[in-house]
């Protein structure tokens, strides 16, 4: 098993944004140093605690920091941008990566978003606007002329003008693109059947109790299956919300004090309860009340919180029960002043915890 992060980013909206992206380069460079394999970077728009409207800025800007680390676009939106547009700046970028780089993707959209952006869901949902995307997208990486007319998008990759010198030009570093991922946050979410067909990286988000996280591989292998593909759990990448100190008491009040317990009340309980789903994803019973879903329900029954004994445990149970995946990322979150302690729990992660699950599942 690898070790990487999910870097949403989440931060207090209140800070200014050029100070929370200096923070987030000072992270990933630490986890660089620390070994970890990877960092997937969120894009979001009108959510003033995720602000980052381009994760590819960000990666380029994290290359220059970084020296073995790879990152993924974690995700990109397809149905907020010309496909046009995303297979150019996505090839550029591998190409600045010199191949450090994954293209996660997906169809998650907010409501303001939608508006902001006038996308029409009643033409068809966002999940197929994705899946057409991606499919003109990877054709244009091809590099032959062609014209694509769909139920969203009208597409032209012109013939060449060598006269004139011109003439598509952009295909990837890596051949024949960066390895694509696509993110599942629902029990047995079936965007996840497209993976296993296309071979793609699945991403499971940590907004998902451990007793679904199973499901997610079921429907990898559904997927594979019909494609007639056989799926490699190596891919899988699993993201859990973790956080490690000295002792398990010093790790839970950090966590209940911290901004683990500070943004579950004042944004996950508001954003999620207010979207589709709510908050039955975070419950271990499917009848647990949502003013039940506190910072210390969440510490007993989804977060993984404690001393390096206890985080090893947890996931090496985590691992067996969901029959084994590739690489682990924890959630990022804003200490602000206290990253002395996020720091250090990435320390003991990389150090302690990661070597000795490896031990344990005979990895």
């Amino acid at each position: 098993m690898e070790l990487g992060l999910f870097l949403m980013p989440l931060h207090n909206p209140g800070r200014p944004h050029y100070e929370t992206y200096q923070e987030d380069l000072e992270l990933m460079e630490y986890a660089d140093k620390l070994g970890f394999a990877e960092t997937w970077v969120g894009e979001h728009f009108t959510l003033p605690w995720e602000n980052m409207p381009s994760p590819e800025i960000f990666i380029a800007r994290s290359l220059g920091v970084t020296k073995q680390m790879k990152f993924g676009t974690g995700i990109s939106l397809l149905h907020y941008h010309d496909p046009v547009h995303v297979a150019h700046r996505i090839a550029q970028l591998d190409h600045l990566a010199k191949g450090r780089i994954y293209f996660g993707i997906g169809s998650a959209a907010g409501p303001t978003d939608i508006e902001m952006f006038h996308v029409d869901t009643e033409k068809g949902s966002t999940r197929e606007m994705m899946e057409e995307s991606i499919e003109i997208i990877i054709k244009i990486w091809e590099g032959k002329p062609f014209e694509h007319k769909g139920k969203f998008y009208h597409t032209i990759l012109p013939e060449p003008m060598p006269e004139a010198r011109l003439g598509f030009h952009m295909f990837p570093y890596q051949k024949p693109h960066p390895r694509i991922a696509l993110a599942g946050s629902s029990p047995r979410s079936s965007t996840l059947n497209m993976v296993g067909a296309r071979g793609w990286i699945p991403l499971t988000t940590c907004f998902l109790h451990e007793s679904h996280v199973a499901s997610h591989w079921d429907v990898v292998e559904e997927g594979a299956k019909k494609a007639g593909r056989t799926p490699d759990r190596k891919d899988w990448r699993v993201s859990r919300e973790i956080h490690i100190a000295k002792t398990t008491k010093q790790a839970r009040e950090e966590a209940l004090n911290g901004p683990m317990g500070v943004f579950l009340v004042d944004y996950w309980k508001y954003l999620m309860g207010n979207l589709p789903g709510g908050l039955s994803a975070l419950k271990h019973e499917p009848d647990v009340p949502d003013e039940a879903v506190t910072p210390e329900y969440m510490l007993e029954h989804f977060w993984i919180v404690g001393d390096t004994d206890y985080v090893t445990e947890r996931v090496i149970k985590l691992h067996k029960d969901v029959g084994g995946f590739g690489t682990l990322l924890p959630l990022a979150y804003d200490w602000e002043k206290d990253r002395p302690k996020w720091y250090k729990s990435m320390e003991l992660m990389a150090k302690e915890v990661l070597p000795a699950v490896n031990k344990a599942v005979g990895a």
